[in-house]
């Protein structure tokens, strides 16, 4: 070696009893970001020329008859930097702990010649993928032990010291591990789970019974279920591999060679087995591949350790490090399967130097069974493909349970967390501080058993209340883990008006979902509602409001009553009664331009029957409410709406049917997609209030679910059709350009589309006293759109232009429009 590098093991001493006429220098050598160990790696004097190979723990030993004072050890491994150890005085033992750092990405010469062996082995396991990936087998059972850890990094004792909000916490650095020279971390969350997991291939159901749960405080079941083996199963065979939200080429790939350079490296022997080291690195810059190295079987070409990181310049957002490690071991004399999993991740959203985390997720699996009868027995027990069973009781293992049956014995630093933890829960100044930074990210808190907020609604204006002062109130599962009761009520200064909602909501069922609702409000109507829409009481609202649109105003008072059931096919049910009142306040055609003699004018009972199909989708709860992750197949979704009149004094009788299907595709390597079709057609003669009012967007905010360049109520149809398409390609074009590639920008495109038409029945009704909308006639409203995504990993900028038609509202000047918008995301 011609350059000396810096020192980055760690000094442990320990004396053991040895023969006085002999000496010992061991260590053991790991990876420094996820602490594995390193096997095979050299340890050599560099004087004296005595060396030693690590065993498969990272282990290696130095028997000498004298002391090596003054000479410098030399601990190498292919794709690290070496470690530099100067010999201290005489001793009679040494235990040396490297911590290696992967050498930084280098541009390797390719030699090409007319026989690669590197390729020529790969090719080998892609080859023998069928018989030695476990999706072989027609079904298969293991026990699968889980456990969580999550550490804050780069901590500074000295600072926190300092802080005078922290003063109270002294305590908590007592916990704080500087075993590293360089870095400090506290250990602040552990959990672990212990299950049964069955799998079978054809027809695909897959069965976890948790048997056992140590989470500290996590008491959210929906969120627990995630914590098991059925959603964290990564396999190195197949050719894409899911890194967070994101998808990487895997080195086994079945093109793999197409975005990977291969290296043969050495080879070594295990429990008599020969094992081949295998290098990969990537063929290019900036595309999501790993680098890193595997041990593979040379007889079968199957993978007995394989260690995977990000490549340096790929697209992933607050990574630091981040390691996959997997390990096989033959179950019989010719099947290997995996025994286990590490996953280790730096994240550091403030930046590299400044305080992150670092989560490690170790997965073991024992008794592993294939093809066995006891799985299909299990499996005929599920009632929907995929079921995850969460014992009763599991949450409250004893000590002695979790001795006798953890996979692996925990660290001394893993015992500390939870005496930490158990050490907080009982402090009041950390569950004050813990509710309070809660209540500023999330908006709502907790009071006994109630809940405020959130609090960005108690606070807004516009041009028709002035200012409004509000606030929520509901309760908690602590009040009634079935019933959930909500209000809120507004007072706007310059209208003298009170706005106010209450509803009741029970739950009979939480698997599957199913509740009955009743609703009372009177308030401003939203229109069209979803995520991406900022409401008029939002305190953000009207600084992003576009300037010389008119204010359209309304208040709708609204009844109604909701029942849903779901069943465990992915198939929902739904049937709602409601009924509602208009007032049109501010540019919109009044409430005496529609009397009639059937009833009150703008007032509307009607029946809504709804019925989707989202199959084997994902949820985490919150409280009464949930969080969608998506389905693995189209979502469906048909509303059929039949009105009444005569009911309440209402006026309007008509039929309205409406269809939309999405779906979400990871795109692998080319991104993912979103598209949303959706028609519908409304038979009756209407005011606008109860036809199509296509979702127009008057925020410099973009808005995903609505045509960015079209006013509100700008267009109103009784029959459509229409689609949207979002592309997110990744770094697409930017990982060419040496500074985009390094700042990580992304790139997409987006088309929306429309077709809708208006009766003349419905457009003599409607078109009156300033209308503002119009009729599409049949023809196509058209918005195209691309830009830049995850502008300093948080912010995304859309150029938007409206292609169709060509005539233009008098409040938009241009064709063309830009919009910002906000995301965290890997």
């Amino acid at each position: 070696m011609k350059k000396l590098l810096s020192i980055t093991g760690i000094l442990f001493l320990s004396f053991v009893s040895v023969n006085a006429q002999q000496k010992l220098l061991g260590g053991q050598v790991i990876d420094k970001q996820s602490e594995e160990p390193i096997p095979f790696s050299a340890a050599v004097l560099k004087i004296n020329g005595r060396g030693a190979l690590a065993d498969s723990s990272g282990k290696f030993y130095l028997h000498l008859s004298q002391w090596p004072a003054g000479d410098t050890l030399v601990i190498s491994a292919v794709g690290y930097k070496p470690i530099l150890f100067p010999i201290p005085e005489a001793r009679d033992s040494v235990f040396v702990l490297a911590k290696m750092e992967v050498l930084p990405p280098q541009n390797e010469t390719v030699v090409k010649a007319k026989y690669n062996r590197a390729l020529w082995f790969w090719k080998k396991i892609i080859s023998n993928k069928p018989r030695n990936d476990r999706s072989r087998y027609n079904s298969y059972s293991y026990e699968i032990y889980n456990k969580l850890e999550l550490d804050l990094n780069n901590v500074n004792k000295e600072k926190l010291l300092k802080n005078k909000l922290l003063h109270k916490f002294d305590f908590v650095l007592d916990y704080v591990d500087s075993t590293s020279e360089e870095t400090s971390f506290l250990p602040v969350y552990l959990t672990e789970t212990l299950s049964d997991f069955y799998f079978q291939k054809s027809p695909y159901r897959s069965r976890e019974i948790i048997k056992a749960t140590k989470t500290n405080g996590l008491d959210n079941e929906s969120v627990v279920k995630q914590l098991g083996g059925t959603y964290q199963n990564i396999n190195i065979y197949n050719n894409f591999i899911p890194v967070f939200d994101l998808q990487f080429i895997g080195p086994f790939h079945n093109n793999g060679d197409n975005y990977y350079n291969f290296k043969l490296l050495d080879t070594q022997y295990l429990s008599g087995k020969r094992l081949v080291h295998l290098r990969f690195v990537p063929k290019r810059k900036g595309e999501n591949t790993f680098e890193g190295d595997c041990w593979i079987h040379d007889s079968d070409f199957a993978v007995q350790k394989i260690t995977m990181r990000p490549s340096g310049e790929a697209n992933i957002n607050f990574i630091k490090g981040l390691s996959m490690i997997q390990e096989y071991r033959l179950i019989n004399d010719t099947t290997w399967f995996q025994y286990k999993d590490r996953f280790v991740a730096d994240i550091a959203p403030l930046g590299k130097s400044r305080v992150g985390f670092k989560g490690r997720k170790t997965t073991t699996y024992e008794n592993v069974k294939v093809d066995d009868p006891v799985v299909s027995e299990e499996i005929a027990k599920n009632k929907v493909p995929e079921e995850i069973v969460l014992l009763h009781g599991s949450e409250v293992k004893t000590d002695s349970f979790w001795i006798n049956s953890r996979h692996e014995e925990l660290t001394k630093t893993e015992e500390g967390v939870y005496e930490l933890l158990d050490t907080l829960e009982n402090n009041r100044t950390f569950r004050r501080y813990r509710s309070t930074l809660t209540f500023l990210t999330t908006g709502t808190k907790d009071i006994g058993n109630f809940r405020i907020g959130p609090w960005y609604y108690w606070y807004s204006g516009n041009a028709w209340e002035g200012t409004r002062l509000g606030f929520d109130l509901a309760t908690n599962r602590g009040f009634n883990k079935n019933l959930y009761l909500h209000g809120y009520a507004g007072y706007g200064f310059l209208d003298k008006q009170w706005k106010y909602q209450v509803n009741a909501k029970y739950m009979f069922s939480r698997e599957p979902w199913s509740y009955l609702q009743v609703q009372y409000m009177k308030d401003f109507d939203a229109g069209v509602t979803n995520s991406d829409q900022l409401s008029s009481s939002n305190i953000f609202a009207f600084l992003l409001r576009k300037p010389n649109i008119p204010l359209k105003y309304q208040i709708l008072t609204e009844g109604r009553i909701d029942y849903h059931k779901e069943s465990k096919s992915g198939i929902a049910f739904g049937i709602s009664a409601v009924r509602q009142q208009y007032d049109p306040l501010l540019n919109l055609p009044s409430k005496s331009a529609f009397k009639n003699s059937t009833g009150e004018a703008l007032n509307n009972f009607k029946t809504i029957f709804s019925l989707r199909y989202a199959h084997m989708e994902r949820f985490i709860e919150d409280n009464f409410f949930r969080t969608s992750f998506g389905s693995d197949l189209p979502i469906v979704e048909l509303n059929y709406t039949h009105g009444f009149p005569n009911i309440l004094k209402s006026s309007y009788q008509y039929d309205r049917l409406d269809i939309s299907v999405s779906d979400y595709l990871k795109l692998a390597p080319y991104g993912s997609l979103s598209y949303n079709i959706f028609a519908g057609k409304i038979f009756g003669t209407l005011p606008y209030q109860l036809l199509e009012i296509h979702p127009g967007n008057e925020y410099y905010y973009y808005n995903r679910y609505a045509f960015n360049l079209m006013k509100r109520y700008e267009y109103v149809s009784d029959r459509y059709v229409g689609a949207t398409i979002e592309h997110n390609i990744g770094n697409g074009l930017f990982r060419f350009i040496p500074l985009t590639r390094k700042l990580k920008f992304r790139q997409f495109w987006n088309i929306k589309t429309l077709m809708g038409d208006l009766s003349p029945a419905n457009q003599k009704l409607n078109f009156v006293d300033n209308y503002p909308f119009k009729s599409l006639d049949g023809k196509l409203y058209t918005e195209v759109g691309t830009g830049i995504d995850n502008i300093f990993k948080f912010f995304r900028i859309d150029f938007v232009w409206r292609v169709s038609p060509n005539s233009l509202p008098a409040q938009l000047p241009s064709h063309f429009g830009l919009f910002g918008s906000f995301r965290v995301s890997f």
